[in-house]
């Protein structure tokens, strides 16, 4: 059993589990009021897509923000493994071997309109484009240049 006595309203205690919340349940500015044990709050439906408000007393309301805290020593599964950003080459090592075609779900690439010059009005074809540079290191960027046809 353990020994719980009462320290004040809670507070103190909801403005230290906003701060360390990962990317926040819910924005501090979402949490409209904090009166007489009531929790006033606007979130957002996940069925209707609509902004609702809800009040709950402040034990209700800190059970439901606690619900998301992982437990000490599990980490989030989407930043971790084949799920992390920077593991680009593994998934594509995985679609091979599971001979997964992700093309085939992606939508169909619309055609863009010509470019059109300023001057005459023909077309212009694209002859040089501006490529990102993969370090850190500074590189030299050729301008991009249209020539009209």
């Amino acid at each position: 059993m353990a020994h719980c006595k009462s320290v004040g309203s809670g507070e103190k205690a909801l403005i230290y589990l906003g701060r360390h919340l990962y990317r926040g349940v819910i924005r501090e500015q979402d949490i409209l009021a904090c009166e007489n044990g009531q929790v006033r709050f606007r979130y957002r439906n996940a069925q209707t897509g609509k902004s609702e408000k809800r009040a709950l007393s402040g034990v209700d309301f800190l059970w439901l923000i606690l619900q998301h805290v992982l437990p000490k020593g599990f980490r989030r599964a989407r930043n971790f493994g084949f799920l992390h950003a920077n593991c680009k080459r593994l998934i594509g090592l995985l679609h091979l071997l599971l001979k997964f075609d992700p093309k085939r779900f992606m939508p169909a690439r619309k055609e863009r309109p010509a470019m059109l010059c300023a001057c005459c009005g023909a077309a212009m074809v694209v002859v040089r484009t501006r490529i990102r540079a993969t370090s850190s290191a500074v590189v030299a960027v050729l301008p991009r240049i249209g020539v009209a046809i």
